[in-house]
């Protein structure tokens, strides 16, 4: 039996602006990680991925809506496809990122001073329908629970 192994995914380095890698995150599954300090105020990387309508974008059903972001009031991005690597950026209540739309981008920028080896992390923002999930950030600023979108 031929099993197709599943590759570690990567980050493009493409549409990031300092050296970081991907690897396994104590928050969740897999994280993105900086490997030089990266100074406050800074664009790190793009979000990247498929264009897709707001309704083709309702239109997914979970797990597959997980990578959505809003990039306006009619395109949303599918990170899943053609992803830049920033799609596994993950959540903390405490984050070191924050996003800015810039001319049809999306771009990740550093909050504070980030240390070489320190997980990147924003701040997930879900629409109103959504349902609570434990959040693991392990943030001394942790809510609890962070918000994940309901088909």
């Amino acid at each position: 039996m031929n099993a197709r192994r599943r590759r570690a995914p990567k980050v493009n380095p493409r549409y990031a602006r300092f050296r970081v890698r991907l690897g396994r995150s104590g928050i969740h599954s897999w994280g993105v990680f900086a490997l030089e300090d990266i100074p406050a105020g800074q664009r790190v990387m793009e979000y990247r991925g498929r264009r897709l309508s707001i309704q083709q974008a309702v239109d997914l059903k979970p797990p597959f809506d997980r990578y959505v972001v809003r990039l306006s009031r009619r395109w949303m991005l599918d990170g899943r496809i053609g992803g830049s690597g920033a799609e596994r950026v993950n959540h903390s209540c405490d984050p070191n990122l924050s996003w800015r739309r810039e001319r049809g981008h999306i771009f990740f920028v550093s909050r504070r001073r980030i240390r070489a080896g320190e997980e990147l992390t924003l701040r997930y923002q879900y629409p109103v329908k959504v349902r609570r999930v434990p959040c693991r950030c392990g943030s001394p600023k942790c809510r609890g629970t962070l918000r994940y979108l309901v088909s």
